[in-house]
């Protein structure tokens, strides 16, 4: 049985998909952009969106019932690698030892034009 996961902590779906979905003692989330959930402000500058990102990320799986710490995957989209640096500082603050595995890519084009969007898969 699949159980659909929101909260308002987090930006919401912009077209027809869930928040995050749970599976068999799994968090799937989708793709997370820099979105403030309250004001709809998106902040400037990669650091500053990576930081957006993935406290919207520990929101929704707080929501879900778990936490960062249980976090075994991670997708990181970025709109330009020479960011990687900066965004890697942030991912490092927010996700402790040992680290998730993850994928880093960089592509053309985000929605809303922003600078990354991430995406995990965690344990409950």
């Amino acid at each position: 049985m699949k159980n659909v996961i929101s909260t308002t902590a987090a930006p919401a779906a912009i077209g027809p998909y869930s928040q995050a979905i749970e599976v068999n003692g799994m968090v799937y989330t989708s793709g997370i952009i820099p979105v403030d959930p309250e004001t709809g402000v998106i902040p400037e500058g990669a650091a500053a969106q990576a930081d957006r990102v993935f406290k919207s990320m520990s929101a929704l799986l707080e929501a879900a019932g778990t936490s960062m710490g249980n976090v075994v995957k991670t997708t990181v989209f970025i709109k330009n690698m020479d960011d990687f640096a900066a965004i890697n500082e942030v991912y490092a603050k927010y996700f402790p030892e040992p680290f998730p595995a993850r994928s880093c890519i960089e592509v053309a084009r985000i929605p809303k034009d922003v600078l990354l969007e991430a995406e995990a898969i965690a344990i409950k």
